[in-house]
């Protein structure tokens, strides 16, 4: 369904094994192996910021590897105990964390359906922006974010990008209205088929 990378395409060298050579590594205890035969097809959108609407700083690195001290803000003690993470987290000046292998089962979806599939945890890749839901993103996020889903195309077989508030309907509402869709969808060149309906430029501009 996507086309050929093209000039955005990253040699297989580029990885190591499920982990990429452009990233920062801070490697998260919370995974687990994906099921047999699991065709990861899928890239989940995220945003995050800890705490909500506060850039740059450790907490969401901090979250992902279970070291987030739960009494130092407010906002914590709402999300006290989780083990979550996701594979890949892009800050705001564009830098990108990898906290998982990508041939793993990253904890970033919970209950979730998308393309006829539940579990979307099972065959998808996690991707968190910094931000919070509702708000722009940046373009340093948008051109990393581009490779990144370039380097995924030229590894996995993706056929489907998607937001949070996709595949959990209802329960979350990130990325949001704040980021754009088409930017994205421009810049990979990729096909319509391959993002929500709403998303797609011809389905708003005939709404």
């Amino acid at each position: 369904m996507k086309p050929e990378a093209g000039d955005l395409s990253v040699s297989p060298t580029a990885w190591d094994g499920g982990w990429l050579g452009a990233a920062r590594r801070c490697a998260s205890p919370n995974f687990g192996p994906r099921p047999e035969g699991a065709r990861i097809d899928l890239i989940v959108i995220h945003a995050i910021s800890l705490p909500p609407g506060v850039y740059g700083g450790p907490e969401v690195e901090q979250l992902f590897t279970n070291q987030l001290d739960w009494d130092a803000h407010p906002y914590f003690q709402q999300i006290r105990g989780m083990e979550v993470s996701a594979h890949f987290f892009i800050r705001r000046d564009g830098e990108l964390v990898q906290f998982v292998d990508a041939d793993a089962r990253a904890w970033h979806a919970g209950t979730s359906c998308w393309r006829g599939r539940g579990n979307c945890n099972d065959d998808s890749i996690g991707i968190e922006l910094e931000g919070l839901e509702g708000e722009p993103f940046v373009s340093a996020q948008y051109d990393c974010l581009t490779r990144l889903c370039a380097s995924l195309g030229g590894r996995y077989p993706i056929a489907h990008v998607a937001g949070h508030e996709h595949i959990a309907p209802g329960r979350k509402q990130d990325p949001g209205s704040g980021f754009d869709w088409t930017r994205l969808q421009q810049d990979l060149g990729w096909a319509d088929a391959c993002f929500p309906q709403d998303t797609r430029p011809s389905t708003r501009m005939t709404t």
